[in-house]
């Protein structure tokens, strides 16, 4: 190597000068100044160099250069112990084939030829290297053949290098021998007597034989291969697969960040780093991690350094496997065509099934391709009445793609396309007389998946139908495609995806393909149209899940109208949007409109398909939750025994609405404080959902929290926070940051840091739930009262009482005027508020509102609730504290006994109250004029109260 500080100006006549100089004279001469090496292959030709490496890449590409130096000095050096004819390289370094190397070696090499003595077994080596066009064959076999080379140290031997491609392998084999090894068998011989001349004449040592892209091993290799010595490895490449004896080296695709290595060799580090993401997704989408493509698109930015990495995606997006980059091969490239010529030697090979079936596959999406779903497109494609599907015939034509490496084996059942060849073959099927018979036939099956996927699917539905997913998305995406869709089946492919994602609770996922299915009837029929009033009315039910209620309202009340119109008052539909509707009212709060419409749904669905719907189910469910937030508890429970039963015996144990019911009856028990037969059902509810919908679906989320709602009010407050940690991350990543439903977990675990004590945790997060709830319900919401609540009694026990009582006023006023006046949330908001005129010796203003919740309560609630306990205790409080402890000990004496029967023994509850009594009764025993005061043991206890007051979320 020589340097010089100055430009090269005239690098040609330079490097013909400084390989004169040399001697011997080596087969490689690198030039370098300052910025760039330019690297001469000179059995080549010295009017280009084969490759430019730029300075600051130098150290990435020393074991390059190195490897060129070798080949200078070692091949030259030693010239009189072994021959080569190895073609030149045009690839500097390659890039990820280590352990393709290292295991083609082991092939070459196998344990299995020694004997039982450890010697050598006098045995002929076959191995090939096996892929689809494009992948590297012939370059990983270059580097091993001079791994091979340098492998011999001082020993004898070389490398024949055989291109089968360039004519006859036998006559290139003589011709070898005859100019390396000088071996000269009388021309007037036939080529099998000259070859057998040869090969028993040849020179001693460690041969490799390479016979470079076999198209016809029993033409091209059979006659020709060397005799059973060991002195004799035979390695190959192929796109066929080839059966034994031939060992078999299968060559895939690079990896990711070889690709990439490879990538910027040729680019440059500099301008890789400025568009890395365009660069990763240059590799991974558009050429899908091809060596050949990867080279030639490299090259091409190489010859023009201002076009940027994003200018090339978008020129190869638009043209493919047309643009100029990847259409030939450059003279100093070891490829000698494009990627397209490349694929076309293995199609011209293809029986006209197979390449019928090419077509067919290009329909499929990149991703891997169940055969069962190949099967169905194949049998649903048109044909007469007499024609028969012969589905051996499928099978033969797949066996020829996967043997031309143009269709790979991914597993049991299971192909995939490389991304290249998906676009060869689409230009293919394009060019096809049965374009049409391949669509029609795709598409047909495409929707017959789609209709499998129910509106409220199962984990394992989900798991059934999700490696057909990304195939019904190229329905939905091409506009060929969907023309194709009849009008009954327009929605079907949009419907499929939809409710698959929202089924996984992937509703951002999902959004999409809702909006475009009624984007898509609407252009299609117009806005008078049955499947027009679905979409509305499907897209209204994931904005409706999605806390997105102000979105949802309209698309309900237009599927509602449309339906009515077109389909009359009577009919199923129309109870479905009617119930629909009233979901949303619930969930904004506005109770009085959602009954009605709950109420007509159920009676409407009874009458036009009898109990055994599932929307009966499902209504009286919806129905349930409404009056439980009414706290009409007594009409819940009936209704929700009714619900349970229809969900069991017409849809079975195992149904997502029998998990609802569980839950719904689950939070009946815990507002009765039945808190043993709740858990129970929570436990169940949690179990059947989690079998159902899997471990990351937002019922779940809900389900955790419900249980850890339940552990937070008895008290079980290392049990419950796990649970609402995990609700909120599952929340959060489902359902996004702006959920309700995150509000709700975050009230939740706030409230559980306040019972703690734990006052600076908890109020970030209640303010951020207020913030959230306010913002996405509205000022004027249940969600809202419960929030500010929860803030003011933080506040409360912080003794911020400035701070806490117009909250507790604002509160109080919002739920009575949206849940009218007799309501258990207007009783904790009368206790809470009496609580902080307490604490702050306001007595005569706390005890008529304590006489409120108390009679409110008892009327509500019954006189066996633990709120009714509460109420009394408190009051025992005022009384104790102004001295009337004779009023306050049956108050608190009656407290005990409903704690003690609703909570237990041991519940933080009943173990203040019964230390109240125990210091009142000593009071009452006592004539000591400095008696203890137990206001403070009842904050404490207030203070850890989970009661209605401080919200349940």
């Amino acid at each position: 190597m020589k340097s010089r500080g100055e430009k090269l100006e005239e690098h040609i006549q330079q490097a013909r000068e400084y390989w004169d100089e040399l001697k011997p004279q080596p087969r490689y001469v690198v030039l370098c100044n300052f910025d760039e090496f330019w690297i001469y292959d000179t059995t080549l030709q010295l009017e280009e160099p084969v490759n430019r490496v730029k300075l600051e890449e130098l150290p990435q590409r020393y074991a390059a250069l190195n490897f060129l130096f070798a080949g200078n000095s070692d091949v030259d050096e030693h010239r009189g112990n072994y021959y080569e004819n190895i073609p030149p390289s045009g690839a500097v370094q390659l890039f990820g084939r280590e352990q393709e190397l290292g295991r083609l070696h082991q092939l070459l090499n196998p344990s299995a030829h020694l004997t039982k003595g450890g010697e050598q077994q006098n045995k002929l080596t076959i191995a090939a290297i096996v892929g689809m066009g494009g992948v590297g064959k012939t370059e990983l076999a270059m580097r091993y053949a001079w791994q091979h080379l340098q492998g011999l140290g001082d020993g004898a031997g070389g490398v024949c290098w055989v291109d089968a491609r360039d004519g006859d392998v036998g006559i290139q084999l003589v011709n070898f021998a005859r100019s390396l090894l000088n071996l000269n068998p009388p021309e007037d011989w036939d080529l099998s007597t000259q070859l057998k001349y040869c090969w028993r004449n040849w020179q001693p040592g460690d041969w490799l034989i390479v016979i470079d892209d076999v198209t016809n091993y029993r033409q091209q290799v059979n006659p020709y291969k060397p005799p059973e010595s060991s002195q004799f490895k035979v390695l190959l490449t192929t796109r066929e697969e080839l059966g034994r004896p031939v060992e078999h080296l299968a060559l895939n695709k690079l990896q990711p960040e070889a690709a990439l290595d490879l990538l910027t060799s040729l680019v440059g580090a500099e301008q890789i780093q400025k568009e890395i993401d365009i660069a990763e997704q240059l590799c991974r989408q558009l050429l899908d991690y091809l060596p050949l493509g990867l080279e030639l698109v490299g090259r091409y930015l190489e010859r023009d350094p201002d076009l940027s990495l994003k200018a090339m995606l978008s020129l190869l997006e638009k043209k493919r496997l047309r643009h100029k980059s990847v259409l030939e091969a450059g003279s100093t490239m070891t490829a000698r065509l494009g990627v397209a010529d490349a694929f076309e030697l293995s199609w011209e090979r293809l029986e006209e099934n197979a390449q019928f079936l090419g077509c067919l596959l290009s329909l499929f999406a990149s991703a891997d391709i169940p055969w069962d779903l190949v099967k169905l497109a194949y049998s649903n494609m048109p044909s007469s009445e007499d024609e028969e599907i012969d589905l051996d015939i499928l099978e033969e034509a797949r066996a020829d793609l996967v043997h031309f490496n143009l269709l790979q084996r991914i597993g049991q059942g299971s192909y995939r396309l490389h991304q290249l060849i998906r676009q060869f073959l689409q230009e293919k099927r394009e060019q096809s007389a049965k374009v049409n018979t391949c669509k029609q036939g795709f598409v047909s099956a495409m929707v017959a998946v789609a209709k499998r996927v129910p509106d409220s699917p199962t984990r394992q539905q989900l798991q059934a139908v999700a490696p057909a997913i990304p195939h019904v998305a190229e329905v939905a995406k091409d506009r060929d495609l969907r023309d194709l869709l009849s009008d009954e089946d327009l929605i079907k492919p949009f419907t499929g995806l939809g409710s698959f994602y929202e089924g996984k609770g992937l509703y951002d996922q999902a959004k999409p393909w809702f909006e475009q299915c009624l984007f898509f009837t609407q252009a299609r029929f117009g806005s008078d149209h049955h499947c027009v009033a679905t979409s509305q009315n499907n897209l209204a039910l994931l904005y409706n899940s999605q806390g997105r209620y102000s979105e949802a309202e309209p698309l309900f009340l237009q599927a509602l109208e449309l339906h009515k119109r077109l389909l009359g008052e009577n009919h199923p539909n129309v109870a479905n949007n009617l119930n629909n509707l009233a979901t949303l009212y619930e969930n904004q709060g506005r109770y009085s409109e959602a009954e009605p419409l709950f109420l007509q749904a159920l009676d409407l669905t009874q009458r036009l398909q009898g109990e055994a719907a599932p929307l009966v189910a499902a209504t009286l469910n919806n129905l349930v939750s409404l009056y439980e937030n009414q706290g009409r508890y007594s009409e819940a429970e009936p209704l929700l025994g009714r619900a349970l039963e229809l969900a069991q015996r017409w849809l079975g144990e195992t149904h997502p609405i029998v998990s609802v019911s569980l839950s719904n009856l689950a939070k009946l028990y815990h507002s009765q404080e039945r808190y043993s037969e709740a858990e129970s059902l929570f436990l169940q509810a949690l179990e059947l959902s989690t079998l159902l919908r899997g471990k990351d679906h937002p019922d779940v989320a809900t389900n955790l929290n419900n249980l850890a709602n339940l552990y937070n009010f008895q008290g079980r407050y290392s049990e419950a926070e796990p649970l609402l940690l995990q609700a909120i991350q599952l929340a959060q990543q489902l359902l996004g940051e702006d959920h309700p439903d995150v509000a709700t977990n975050l009230n939740n675990l706030a409230n559980l840091y306040n019972f703690q004590g734990r006052y600076s945790e908890a109020e970030p997060l209640f303010l951020q739930a207020l913030e959230l709830t306010k913002r996405l319900l509205g000022e004027n919401h249940p969600k809202v009262a419960t929030s500010l609540n929860n803030l003011a009694s933080l506040y409360s026990f912080q003794e911020r009482y400035s701070e806490a009582e117009p909250l507790f006023l604002q509160a109080l006023e919002l739920t009575k005027r949206l849940l009218g006046e007799d309501h258990p949330q207007v009783a904790a908001s009368l206790t809470n508020l009496a609580k902080l005129y307490c604490y702050q010796g306001r007595y005569s203003e706390a005890e008529p509102l304590f006489l409120q919740a108390l009679e409110l309560t008892n009327r509500l609630r019954g006189e066996e609730h633990p709120d009714l306990a509460e109420n009394m205790s408190s009051l025992a409080n005022i009384c104790y504290l102004q001295g009337r402890y004779r009023e306050a000990e049956p108050m608190l004496a009656k407290a005990l006994d409903i704690y003690h029967r609703c909570l237990g023994s041991d519940h933080p509850q009943t173990v203040s109250c019964r230390d109240n009594l125990a210091i009142l009764h000593d009071i009452l025993n006592s004539t000591a004029i400095n008696l203890p005061n137990f206001n403070q043991k009842v904050k404490k206890s207030n203070s850890k109260k989970k009661g209605k007051g401080f919200g349940k979320g």
